[in-house]
């Protein structure tokens, strides 16, 4: 059974391989329409569960677009379908969707809920995403560098914001890949002690600098996340952008990068907050390659899971 739940729990060599399949299939698809599924149809005949406790756009139509690529056939359920852990346990829904299907993929919340229908299903499971990592991203931005700059192996990677559980994935990635990462952002927002500690003990080197413009000196990469979310009071969002005003990633603070470094952003973006437009839209940008990659990181996943 292999479950793809987070980056530094899956051998580097595989990650490599996911990462090298991802690329070759984005290869195999230049000048197909966007609708035709893939000459090598590894998923016909199976079953894919999505399943969205989280409302995502990205993440619905990259696994959606990808399954159905692929040969598949995927099922959308929401929480509201699914009523995940209320009245009946994660345990029990594992067992019965394993009957069902093929492959599971989950975006929830709370990491425990991920961690227990990998633990009762008899089928792959994927992390969508929780609150504490969100390791489908990194594939696909590691995949992104790596088509713009080579391999990421020794380079550095600057996030600025909120410590979240993108920058957790990361980490997570830096101690796998074998890349720095240095931290800007307010005290309060500090990625978790543990996922730092993490990345240090296979090697990687990891900074916390909280004056953002010596945090990029001689970055290779820098990557910013939006500083809200959906959920937040308007209170909350408030002291949120007063703390993190000062790493705003924006023409100045990319002036102190090195001059090939490249821009990312998960998305949604809020367009001159966390980023400004002229960064976005910029030479150094490369978000909607990022954003693409996603559907190719994801597929390899996918593939990697079920060994097809």
């Amino acid at each position: 059974m292999k479950h793809f739940l987070d980056i530094h729990t899956t051998d580097p060599k595989d990650l490599h391989g996911i990462i090298d399949q991802a690329k070759l299939m984005k290869q195999a698809r230049q000048g197909r329409p966007k609708g035709m599924t893939d000459d090598d149809q590894p998923l016909a005949g199976r079953m894919v569960a999505l399943i969205f406790e989280k409302p995502s756009t990205r993440t619905r139509v990259s696994f959606d677009v990808g399954v159905r690529q692929m040969g598949g056939q995927s099922m959308v359920l929401s929480g509201k379908d699914m009523q995940l852990g209320h009245g009946e346990t994660i345990a029990d829904t594992a067992r019965v969707m394993s009957r069902y299907v093929d492959l599971i993929m989950i975006r929830t919340f709370d990491e425990t809920v991920l961690q227990e229908m990998a633990e009762y299903a008899s089928v792959p499971v994927i992390n969508g995403l929780t609150d504490r990592s969100h390791p489908c991203q990194i594939m696909a931005d590691i995949q992104t560098y790596e088509e713009h700059r080579g391999s990421i192996k020794g380079k550095k990677v600057v996030w600025a914001g909120d410590g979240n559980n993108v920058c957790a994935s990361f980490l997570h990635a830096a101690a796998q890949f074998g890349f720095d990462l240095t931290f800007t952002g307010p005290a309060q927002l500090d990625p978790e002690e543990e996922y730092v500690g993490l990345a240090r003990k296979a090697g990687s080197k990891v900074v916390i600098e909280r004056d953002a413009f010596k945090a990029v000196e001689g970055a290779d990469l820098v990557v910013a996340d939006t500083w809200v979310s959906m959920h937040d009071s308007q209170s909350s969002k408030e002291r949120r952008h007063n703390m993190l005003r000062p790493y705003q990633v924006n023409d100045e603070l990319m002036s102190h990068a090195k001059s090939d470094a490249l821009f990312m952003h998960c998305l949604p973006a809020h367009r001159e907050e966390e980023v400004t437009s002229s960064v976005m839209d910029g030479p150094q940008s490369v978000i909607f390659d990022e954003a693409e990659n996603r559907l190719h990181a994801q597929k390899a996943v996918m593939r990697w899971c079920l060994g097809v």
